[in-house]
C-alpha cells in the first residue's frame, strides 16, 4: 500500500540556519539543573536524578555535546563559505544554554525572518523529530514571535549519504582492527559479530514513530525508528561486508522499570554474543552523530568493560562528528530547501528515504499532549504572517 507523502517543500529564501541539539552540562553545578530540563514535568526529585548523573560526575560533570556542536557549527559555517553561501549558522539546544528561546529572540532582533532548522538527530521519533518541532512551536508562541519568524526544518536524514558513507568508512576500519587483534591473539578465524547501537526508546513511542493518520505503510517492527535503523545498517553492511553478521543493539535506557522499552540492551547482547563463540565485536554507534556521552560512557566505558569481562576483542567505531562528507551532506540538506544554490535530486541510501520534509499530522505522537508544532502539514506554527510577508 503506497502512503500519502507529506509534500516535498517548496524552496525559500532563507536568511540563517538554526543548528538544533540537546545540550548538555558544562561544569559540576550545571547536572542537576539541566538533567531537571530534560526530566521537566515528570516529578522527579533531585535525589533521584544525582543517582542517574554519575557518568557525568565523573567526566567534571561536563557533557562532550557541547564542545562537539561549537565544532559542528564551526565546520558548517566554512563549508557554506566554502561554497559562497552566504547564511550565518546559529545554535540552539533544548535543555541548556544557548536554549532555543533565547536564540529566536536574538534572531528576530537580529532581523531574521526565516530560518531552516538543522538537528543532531537522524531518526523519526518523538524525542529525535517531533520534540525539536514542538520545542521551536512552544517558543514562537510564548513569546509571540509565531507569524514574525519562520522557521522550517530540514528532513531527517539517516539514510543520506553524508550520515551513512562515514559510518562505512569507520565499520571498515573497526572491523579491520578487530581482525588484526584477533590475529595477535593468534585465532584469526575467529567468529566477530558487529552490533550498530542506538538510544533506547519506551516501545509505545518508537511504534508511534513515522506513524499518522496519513501514513499508510508498515514499518519492520511496526517502528519507523526501528525500521530505518535496521535500513541503515543494512545498507553499511552492504558496502562493508554483505557476509558479515551483525544486529541492531540498544542502550541508555531509562525510566520507570515496568515501562517496556527497546531491546536487547547491548550489554545483554555482548554475553550472549560471547556464549554462542563470537570472539570479536564492532560496536557502531549508528544512533548518534557524534561522541555524546551516551557513546563515551556507555559504548566506551561500559559496553568495553563488559567486553573485557567477556574476553571480547572490542573496537567502537566513530561517529560522524565533523566528518566532511557529514557535513558536506548537512549543507546539501540545507540545500535541497533554498532557493539560491538550490539542489533538486534528494539522495537516500534505502528505500525508506528520502524522508519527508514536512511531517503528516500526528506523526511521532506526543502521548502527554498536542503542543504547538512546526513543519506538520496543517499546522501555521512557523510561518510567516501575511503582514510580515508584506512588509518584508
Amino acid at each position: 500500500m503506497s502512503p500519502v507523502a507529506a509534500p516535498v517543500a517548496a524552496p525559500a529564501e532563507y536568511d540563517a540556519i538554526l543548528l538544533a541539539s540537546f545540550g548538555g552540562p558544562e561544569g559540576q553545578d550545571d547536572v542537576i539543573p539541566f538533567l531537571r530540563n530534560v526530566t521537566r514535568g515528570r516529578g522527579i526529585p533531585d535525589e533521584r536524578l544525582e543517582e542517574v548523573s554519575h557518568h557525568y560526575r565523573k567526566n567534571g560533570g561536563i557533557s562532550p555535546i557541547n564542545a562537539q556542536n561549537r565544532a559542528l557549527k564551526a565546520a558548517l559555517e566554512a563549508e557554506l563559505a566554502s561554497r559562497n553561501i552566504e547564511l550565518p549558522v546559529l545554535w540552539g539546544n533544548r535543555n541548556w544554554d544557548p536554549y532555543i528561546p533565547a536564540v529566536l529572540q536574538d534572531a528576530y532582533d537580529a532581523g531574521h525572518r526565516r530560518l531552516l532548522m538543522v538537528t543532531t538527530s537522524a531518526y523519526s521519533s518523538y524525542s529525535s523529530c517531533r520534540q525539536y518541532r514542538e520545542d521551536i512551536g512552544m517558543a514562537l508562541t510564548e513569546s509571540g514571535l509565531d507569524g514574525k519568524l519562520a522557521v522550517d526544518k530540514v528532513r531527517q536524514y539517516f539514510d543520506h549519504p553524508g550520515f551513512v558513507e562515514p559510518f562505512i568508512e569507520g565499520t571498515a576500519a573497526s572491523l579491520a582492527k578487530v581482525r588484526a587483534l584477533l590475529a595477535e591473539a593468534g585465532t584469526p578465524e575467529a567468529p566477530i559479530h558487529v552490533m550498530f547501537a542506538t538510544h533506547s526508546i519506551p516501545i509505545r513511542d518508537a511504534e508511534a514513530s513515522g506513524h499518522s493518520e496519513l501514513e499508510l505503510r508498515e514499518f519492520a517492527e511496526n517502528s519507523a525508528y526501528v525500521a530505518q535503523h535496521l535500513a541503515a545498517a543494512e545498507a553499511i553492511m552492504a558496502a562493508v561486508d554483505p557476509a558479515q553478521e551483525w544486529s541492531l543493539v540498544y542502550q541508555s535506557r531509562s525510566g520507570a522499570p515496568h515501562v517496556p522499552w527497546l531491546e536487547p540492551d547491548i550489554n545483554d547482547a555482548l554475553a550472549e554474543q560471547a556464549a554462542a563463540g563470537t570472539k570479536g565485536v564492532v560496536v557502531v554507534p549508528l544512533g548518534f552523530v557524534s561522541d555524546h556521552m551516551e557513546v563515551r560512557w556507555d559504548l566506551d566505558t561500559e559496553a568495553a568493560e563488559t567486553c573485557a569481562e567477556l574476553g571480547l576483542a572490542f573496537d567502537r567505531s566513530p561517529t560522524p562528528g565533523t566528518h566532511q562528507k557529514f557535513v558536506s551532506g548537512l549543507v546539501d540538506l540545507i540545500c535541497e530547501r533554498t532557493i539560491e544554490n538550490h539542489i533538486e535530486q534528494r539522495p537516500a541510501m534505502t528505500k525508506l528515504g528520502p524522508w519527508f520534509d514536512v511531517c503528516n499530522p500526528g506523526c511521532c505522537a506526543n502521548f502527554r499532549g498536542e503542543k504547538p508544532v512546526i513543519s506538520e502539514v496543517g499546522s501555521t506554527i512557523g510561518l510567516l504572517s501575511a503582514s510580515t510577508q508584506a512588509g518584508s
